[in-house]
């Protein structure tokens, strides 16, 4: 699977230029790492975004949103974000924002 590298661009111009971010390639996409820790990436077209459970809920409550799913289980903390929401970067930075906010939470790896 390929990722939209035009959405894989607008998330490292929202991250701008930190030594404590790292991209690799995961879930046939890509995905940016605070401290080892995923945050958030692009899969296909579409943003995945680490918000942590207890944020969940509110986190899918915002328009084009669900439950992040590779498996057949959703991902615990985790939502996908996708269609024209993500084409406003204001929308785009409120998703990179919270989820390094949740990142920040967590030990480095």
């Amino acid at each position: 699977m390929t990722y939209d590298e035009g959405l894989a661009q607008r998330i490292r111009e929202q991250l701008g230029e930190r030594p404590d971010i790292t991209e690799k390639r995961m879930f046939g996409g890509l995905s940016f790492l605070k401290g080892g820790n995923m945050s958030v990436g692009v899969v296909g077209d579409e943003l995945i975004a680490r918000v942590g459970a207890e944020r969940t809920e509110e986190a899918l409550a915002r328009p084009e949103t669900r439950p992040m799913d590779f498996t057949g289980r959703p991902m615990r903390g985790w939502v996908t974000v996708s269609g024209p929401a993500l084409a406003e970067d204001s929308v785009l930075r409120h998703w990179v924002t919270a989820s390094i906010d949740f990142v920040d939470t967590l030990a480095p790896k």
